[in-house]
């Protein structure tokens, strides 16, 4: 800092102990008049037993910049005028102050920083146990089937929880799944439309109705049924198998696999037979027509 800058904090210095002399002044030295001077003159000269000019005031106190720096007696004279001995040691206490201010300052903000710096680890770890209290929320969900209330079988019926795309198949016990909270959940299976239901968008959820797939029951009761109509049978499975159906039956002991069309897999279906109930089925697609287009069955 240097001379001139201590020099403008001695003006103010000055105006402050001429404002408690004289409380009725409010202004600054802009609007500081003649008879502020006259008043500030006298004050001096009692306080200091020294001698000042309005002259003096006019070009070195009034202004509000100052080219040059007073001379160093009249520094003294109002040095002594707000307290200290000379200018020497107003100049000496005032740097100081300020560096011990400054420090103080520079303190205050690394103790301040010091202190975001802690809150936002705090807060970071608050959402993140949070997050991960939340995450490891478990919720059970009911698996029911809409029209019968039957209960939902585990060996044809398959519930999957989706993260990052990566489907994993979870448990379904007694007719229920348990999942947590916020998850993503998939029910689907060959006698049922496939259900997807996400927890973070409609967390109130507690139970989910399967709608039948009407085809997929009909052609299981075909399978497992001795119905001997067979004249029933073929107009039916002509009803609900499209044109270019394919039939695809996976064989045991890793033996392959055997292809039907239309034709032959209804002419397999429309005869009972003990090996015919000993497939299951175990994947069905339809077309946009609601007609079967593939069928995958496994040999039991």
């Amino acid at each position: 800092m240097t001379d001139i800058e201590v020099f403008y904090e001695l003006k103010k210095s000055v105006l402050e102990h001429y404002k408690k002399r004289y409380p009725y002044f409010d202004g600054n030295w802009k609007s500081f008049s003649s008879q502020d001077i006259l008043n500030l003159i006298d004050d001096v000269q009692e306080n200091t037993k020294n001698s000042v000019s309005e002259k003096w005031i006019y070009t070195h106190l009034k202004p509000e910049t100052n080219e040059k720096l007073p001379r160093k007696d009249m520094l003294d004279i109002f040095s002594q005028y707000v307290g200290k001995e000379t200018w020497n040691e107003y100049k000496f206490v005032f740097l100081n102050q300020t560096k011990k201010v400054q420090k103080e300052n520079k303190a205050s903000s690394k103790t301040k920083y010091w202190i975001l710096g802690f809150v936002i680890i705090v807060l970071f770890l608050f959402l993140f146990w949070r997050t991960k209290q939340s995450e490891n929320k478990t919720k059970t969900i009911e698996l029911n089937e809409k029209y019968s209330n039957d209960s939902i079988s585990s060996q044809t019926t398959k519930a999957f929880v989706v993260e990052d795309s990566v489907l994993t198949e979870i448990a379904i016990e007694n007719s229920k799944i348990e999942v947590k909270e916020n998850a993503k959940v998939i029910v689907k299976g060959p006698f049922y439309e496939e259900r997807i239901v996400d927890l973070q968008k409609t967390p109130e959820i507690k139970k989910v109705v399967l709608e039948p797939n009407d085809y997929a029951n009909i052609l299981h009761g075909f399978i497992k049924s001795d119905i001997k109509d067979w004249q029933t049978r073929k107009e039916q499975l002509d009803k609900i198998l499209d044109e270019n159906v394919e039939v695809i039956v996976m064989l045991q002991n890793n033996l392959g696999a055997e292809y039907f069309n239309k034709e032959e897999f209804s002419q397999k279906v429309i005869i009972p037979t003990p090996s015919l109930k000993q497939l299951q089925i175990v994947e069905i697609k339809k077309n946009t027509e609601n007609k079967i287009i593939f069928i995958r069955l496994v040999k039991r």
